[in-house]
């Protein structure tokens, strides 16, 4: 095999390194083992959860003054010295997110004349003032009078009606947009309005919307849909309504989790609460007091020098965070009988689900099996966990040895039958593709449909192969998929991760473990990219701006999260004993925290790309102890 980077005579001394950073961390990940056996570090995002949390109080009418101060003082302290908000750590000032901000600073009696409110006035007008924010911004505004109804897209209930083979049905999109579209009908039905005791006009430049386009288009049909949708809400008479309505609320209850959420994320979990609330729930309903009380336990309060704040979790991930620590510690060479394993693998299997989700209308024949990424999501557990659990688990030593077999070949089974059509893997539901979704007025923000993606097939693919399964039809389709998948730079697109590092540091060792060897043009090209893409630090980093500007793709501060995706792929091809390793591996080493941890204020988690993006904590300690992990172990 031919190298593409400068072979180097590795030291022993940086191999000695290596070893006494990896034990820190080691250290440092275990003790950050919570008492119930799990591992969930913060998932941190923007303050839209925040504002809109405020406001939906606010709403319902239980609002408090402690929430508002506590909530209000961590909106201000992310406010950036431009006056913006955004939506990644480092990214540029985003309009909708400071509109969210500004009107929450409102609720909380923060004058516009004030410094800190004209600055973010101000941005937002020199954007094209709110009426460039965001469908979803508009809709909380237009709860509260500050946005007319009628100048929003209309979404009947009547939708629940359409059969799952009909076009635009609610399983035409994802996961999180269906959860969140049901109830936004219910809401945009009733469009209510309970008035603020002030206005926006420092944020309107008075500005018509953007111009509509031509009718022969999608987008152009779908104005005129909507149009004619505005017009059939206004006739007195609407004989399916009533029934779709009802129907509706009985889609929402029957998705409610246990622990009082829908789908385990803020968006559905807000939407469906004001949904039933407007149709009459009371608050002492069990769903409405189940969904307000474990909005709470999302709640994050710690004190500062400014005092107590408080921000919401848009999500929480221990299955995810607790199989990528499992592995994490079995790269690092922790025995798979070690007491902290040990009680983690038995906590995921009881995480199993065992129940059909609304993954079975498009897979009706498969049976249940797998994991959610939540602490209960059991309608919607996704391949993406499920893979990276069974990766982890199979390498524990648990004592039930039968239990860990049959979940084992229940998640199999499971991510064979949600393959899709093209050879690939979506993250929830399989044969997602319907582009068409994604044209209507409505969907401005965030991803609504969920296609197979390199990231995902990767670790459904890498999880086969460990499994014996390489050789497999549907295994060898997956790996056809990556084939096809390959940017033609020689990276591969991140979906869930920032982002085309991301892509790659999956997609290789997943080729690999699959039996392609490391010599392939594909494998040769993805290192290639990785070397031309190295920081002159040693590090890599991918600014999530990437996903809208591909003049930054794989540029970016050196991450340890994101320097360990490149360090995991170029191992796996064979790189260990190349310059740009060992840089990635000096990189690591200069960077770790006394205590054994990396700082990484950025963000390198993708929620929605080009709108929504997490920093998960716990992936700056993971990563890199897998990264270390296999290349001390490799000597």
């Amino acid at each position: 095999m031919t190298s593409t980077t400068e072979p180097v005579h590795r030291p022993e001394p940086l191999a000695a390194e290596a070893g006494a950073a990896l034990g820190r961390a080691v250290a440092h990940l275990k003790a950050a083992q919570e008492p119930g056996a799990w591992w969930k570090g913060e998932l941190e995002t923007n303050v839209t959860m925040d504002a809109e949390d405020l406001l939906l109080r606010e709403f319902l009418g239980i609002r408090t003054a402690q929430e508002t101060e506590e909530a209000a003082r961590w909106i201000r302290s992310q406010q950036r010295p431009d006056g913006t908000w955004a939506n990644f750590y480092g990214g540029p000032g985003d309009v909708s997110t400071t509109v969210e901000a500004w009107v929450a600073l409102r609720l909380a009696g923060d004058a516009p004349e004030e410094p800190h409110m004209a600055a973010a006035a101000k941005f937002v007008l020199a954007q094209g003032g709110v009426e460039r924010s965001r469908v979803f911004t508009r809709i909380w505004l237009a709860l509260f009078g500050l946005w007319s109804w009628d100048e929003l897209p209309n979404m009947p209930p009547e939708l629940i009606f359409l059969p799952s083979w009909f076009p635009l049905n609610v399983y035409d999109w994802a996961c999180w947009a269906r959860q969140t579209v049901v109830p936004l009908t219910v809401v945009a039905t009733l469009r209510p309005v309970r008035p603020l005791p002030f206005g926006i006009d420092e944020l309107r430049t008075g500005r018509r919307l953007r111009a509509k386009a031509r009718p022969w288009t999608w987008p152009g049909a779908f104005h005129y849909l909507d149009k004619a949708l505005h017009t059939y809400a206004k006739l007195p008479v609407k004989p399916l309504r009533g029934l779709a309505m009802r129907q509706a609320a009985e889609w929402i209850l029957a998705r409610q989790e246990a622990d009082g959420s829908w789908g385990g994320i803020q968006p559905p979990w807000v939407y469906s609460l004001l949904a039933l609330h407007l149709l009459g729930y009371p608050f002492e309903h069990p769903a409405m007091r189940a969904g307000l009380t474990g909005l709470d336990g999302f709640v994050i309060r710690e004190h500062t020098g400014q005092g107590w704040v408080r921000r919401l979790e848009a999500c929480q991930s221990p299955v995810w965070d607790t199989g990528l620590a499992l592995t994490a510690l079995a790269d690092a060479g922790v025995p798979a009988d070690d007491p902290a394993v040990l009680k983690a693998a038995d906590w995921l299997l009881g995480e199993e689900i065992r129940q059909r989700g609304d993954w079975s209308v498009r897979r009706p024949a498969t049976p249940p099996g797998g994991w959610a990424f939540e602490f209960a999501n059991d309608i919607y557990p996704d391949t993406d966990d499920t893979a990276e659990v069974v990766l982890a688990l199979r390498r524990t030593a648990h004592p039930d040895q039968p239990r860990l077999k049959d979940a084992i070949e229940r998640a199999i089974t499971w991510l064979l039958g949600m393959q899709s059509a093209d050879g690939g893997w979506g993250a929830f539901d399989a044969d997602n593709t319907r582009t068409v979704t994604t044209q209507l007025p409505f969907c401005d923000f965030g991803a609504v449909i969920d296609p197979p993606s390199a990231d995902v097939t990767a670790h459904v693919v890498e999880m086969l192969a460990a499994e014996g399964l390489a050789g497999t039809t549907e295994c060898r389709r997956g790996v056809a998929w990556l084939f096809g998948a390959q940017e033609e730079d020689g990276s591969w697109f991140g979906r869930w991760g920032a982002n085309h590092v991301y892509g790659t540091g999956a997609v290789v060792p997943a080729l690999v473990a699959a039996g392609v060897p490391a010599g392939v043009p594909a494998i040769r090209r993805a290192v290639a990219w990785l070397a031309a893409h190295q920081n002159p630090d040693g590090g890599w980093g991918e600014d999530l701006r990437s996903y809208r500007d591909r003049s930054w793709i794989g540029k970016g501060t050196s991450t340890a999260s994101q320097t360990a995706w490149a360090l995991l792929a170029l191992l796996a091809a064979g790189e260990r004993e190349s310059s740009t390793v060992e840089r990635g591996v000096r990189w690591l080493l200069e960077t770790q925290r006394p205590e054994g941890g990396w700082d990484e204020p950025q963000f390198t988690g993708t929620g929605f790309p080009g709108d929504f993006y997490i920093n998960y904590h716990l992936y700056r300690l993971v990563f890199p102890i897998s990264a270390l992990g296999r290349y001390v172990g490799a000597r």
